[in-house]
């Protein structure tokens, strides 16, 4: 299935879209590449809050956007795989038969999948500004990625139980 329409899936239910990734051959490449579109997605979702920003303060918008892209597509992946190995290991404590490539993948899909609240985060934040309506969208986006995050390591650890 394209991507979209397992992100949209995604919404409907998490685990069967898990499911049908880990039945796919073993591809790290694949995984790193559904990581960097989250990364890429969250990035683009950030420019109207940094051209707010830019606005508001005087700054140039350009070393804003610099330091955005050097943060989202060059130091996150970093720390998402390290959150991953740090899930891989807890669920390991619990008795999971999961492996480090499924714990990777179901964070990685998580993030990927929850993107397009991202966009919407970053669209309030650009247009609205700071208030109830960007702390809503923050709630629901986090509320949303652990939905996924959490079904997917079940999916990934346990299988079908």
């Amino acid at each position: 299935m394209p991507v979209t329409t397992d992100i949209v899936a995604s919404y409907r239910g998490p685990r069967p879209v898990m499911r049908r990734l880990l039945a796919m051959p073993v591809s790290e490449g694949r995984a790193l590449a559904i990581l960097m579109a989250g990364c890429l997605v969250t990035f683009v979702g950030q420019w109207p809050r940094l051209a707010r920003e830019a606005h508001l303060t005087g700054q140039e918008l350009n070393p804003l956007l610099g330091g955005a892209l050097l943060g989202w597509l060059f130091i996150a992946p970093l720390g998402f795989f390290v959150l991953a190995f740090l899930s891989y290991l807890v669920l390991r404590a619990f008795g999971a038969r999961g492996t480090g490539y499924g714990a990777r993948l179901a964070l990685f899909w998580a993030f990927l999948a929850a993107s397009p609240l991202l966009l919407l985060y970053g669209l309030v934040a650009g247009f609205i500004g700071p208030g109830p309506g960007l702390t809503g969208v923050g709630v629901v986006w986090v509320a949303v990625f652990l939905w996924f995050w959490l079904s997917n390591l079940r999916e990934a650890g346990w299988g079908g139980s």
